[in-house]
């Protein structure tokens, strides 16, 4: 345990903002499932939707620095490859 005080503060400030990025990671997570649910049941304008949702999710968490732009921008590109891919 630190026994300065920033460092105490440090601490703290560390465990929120993990809190926060687990918590945001999680939503992704469900944001990107549900979109795989909706290109599998074969529904174009449930899957457009959920496509919608998923990008912007991704898009923030590539600003929040959660995941890397590159690894958000592979996502994004599969997603819009299986979306065509209904039509």
């Amino acid at each position: 345990m630190p026994n300065i005080k920033s460092a105490k503060k440090r601490v703290k400030v560390i465990s929120t903002k993990t809190l926060q990025n687990k918590m945001f990671k999680s939503n992704l997570k469900t944001t990107v499932k549900k979109f795989y649910a909706a290109v599998e049941s074969g529904n174009k304008d449930e899957a457009k939707a959920a496509y919608t949702v998923a990008v912007k999710r991704i898009d923030q968490a590539a600003a929040r620095n959660i995941i890397h732009k590159n690894s958000a921008a592979h996502k994004k590109s599969q997603f819009t490859k299986l979306l065509n891919a209904m039509a």
